[in-house]
């Protein structure tokens, strides 16, 4: 029998004190495997340092392009001309493929127009995208095609100087990653 205390609840007994230890046993031991397999899905360092790139654009003349690699992705950094931006504003929603600006710096429904593919207000002739076809990836050759932006030769994709799909297979606008101007001559992606 066991013994009970002066109150008359029964003594802990050396059964429950095992009972105890071996549950708490269990529970750091599930910890202690658990931890390294959670840890392990993080990104690596090198990864995080690519999390965001700065790009002097001081020498990009309008009508030329340079292309640079954010998180293993080209990205195309285009300062467009004049008559570039002209074109790009004068073409109507009704006449896009994808009516959505795919810009992760607006809201997700923000309308394909040239403003809202463009660097902003007072930048309209930047524009910076993810230098990859919305169809399978390929990477599109730059101040080419129907429209004089980008061409993809794999499957025939032509996007216009707003990085719009506007003819061929792909279902979507070039992606626009998140960015902003630090100071005029030098661009922060991500």
């Amino acid at each position: 029998m066991s013994a009970k205390s002066k109150a008359g609840a029964p003594e802990p007994t050396r059964r429950d004190f095992l009972y105890i230890a071996t549950g708490t046993m269990g529970a750091v031991g599930a910890a202690a495997v658990t931890w390294p397999l959670i840890h392990q899905m993080s990104p690596d360092a090198s990864t995080l340092a690519l999390s965001s790139i700065e790009v002097d654009v001081s020498s990009i003349e309008p009508g030329q392009a340079i292309t640079v690699k954010w998180r293993g992705k080209p990205v195309f950094i285009r300062n467009r001309t004049d008559k570039e931006v002209e074109e790009a504003s004068a073409v109507s929603l009704d006449e896009l493929k994808d009516k959505i600006a795919e810009n992760q710096n607006l809201e997700a429904s923000a309308p394909a127009t040239n403003a809202n593919r463009s660097a902003g207000e007072g930048r309209e002739n930047w524009i910076v995208m993810i230098g990859s076809c919305t169809h399978l990836g390929c990477i599109p050759v730059g101040l080419s095609g129907d429209f004089g932006g980008w061409f993809c030769p794999c499957h025939g994709s032509h996007y216009d100087t707003a990085g719009r799909i506007r003819k061929g297979p792909a279902p979507e606008n070039l992606a626009i990653p998140p960015f902003e101007f630090v100071s005029d001559e030098t661009l922060k992606i991500g």
